[in-house]
């Protein structure tokens, strides 16, 4: 099947399936976009915006890469294993059930949900009122129509409101990758440091050769399309046509005086 990203593409598709067959579009609903689908998104991925990882590292490689590559390698590896222990550090002087950065979070959308006002509809179903908008927040998808529930992960300040109300703790409808015990294994793997260059058994054709990073350097700005060439390219030849009745360059036939004179 076709690839989709979000709810409303998958309606579209199956609109499509149902011309041909309906028995296929009710059995495909039936057994859920997870099982069949190639990718399957239940937030809209457009509101999702990257983290740019590549770009983080790269920006605070600027030095190192004027290195040959060993040594390169070698910063490489000290800036993460520096990376891993304070992050490792962070989240084991973390008192609270999730993460420093998402505690804030999760305390900055407490601050902004005092002043709503909800309605219920069902257990689970709410609504509720801010600044004149109304929004739905459903506790047990745990989702809301402001969609940064599901973005983030996080309850946002109108599923703040419904849980206030409630009684009901906030981390336990947040993301388990926010979690204390979570961020302590991502880093329980240490990075240990290599030794000495001089302790380290590397053959002789090998140590004495250097590698250094190829020499090349990007021009600022977006690349120029090759379409651009060829019409340079043809502009130019314009000005070496030649005339076909007296053979100088700069005119054509029909503005040739030589033939006129003739004539």
């Amino acid at each position: 099947m076709a690839m989709a990203y979000t709810q409303s593409n998958f309606d579209k598709l199956m609109k499509r399936v149902e011309q041909f067959d309906v028995r296929v579009k009710n059995y495909l609903e039936m057994a859920g976009y997870e099982k069949w689908a190639r990718l399957y998104a239940p937030v809209p991925r457009g509101w999702v915006m990257t983290s740019n990882i590549a770009e983080c590292i790269n920006s605070t490689l600027v030095a190192a890469r004027e290195l040959p590559i060993f040594d390169f390698l070698e910063q490489v590896r000290l800036m993460f294993a520096r990376w891993n222990c304070t992050n490792q550090k962070n989240a084991s002087c973390t008192f609270t059930l999730l993460g420093k950065k998402f505690q804030e979070m999760l305390l900055l959308n407490e601050s902004k949900s005092w002043r709503m006002m909800v309605a219920p509809s069902t257990n689970y179903v709410y609504s509720v009122s801010d600044e004149g908008k109304s929004y739905i927040v459903c506790l047990e998808k745990k989702t809301c129509s402001c969609n940064m529930f599901q973005v983030d992960g996080i309850p946002c300040s109108h599923a703040w409101s419904v849980l206030n109300k409630n009684g009901m703790l906030p981390e336990e409808y947040c993301s388990e990758f926010y979690k204390r015990g979570t961020i302590l294994k991502t880093y329980e793997v240490p990075i240990y440091p290599l030794p000495d260059k001089g302790e380290r058994n590397i053959p002789e054709h090998i140590a004495t050769e250097v590698v250094l990073p190829p020499k090349f350097k990007r021009p600022p700005g977006r690349p120029k399309k090759q379409r651009e060439k060829s019409f340079s390219k043809l502009s130019k030849r314009k000005g070496t046509n030649s005339c076909s009745t007296c053979g100088q360059q700069g005119h054509n036939r029909r503005s040739c005086r030589t033939a006129t004179r003739n004539a």
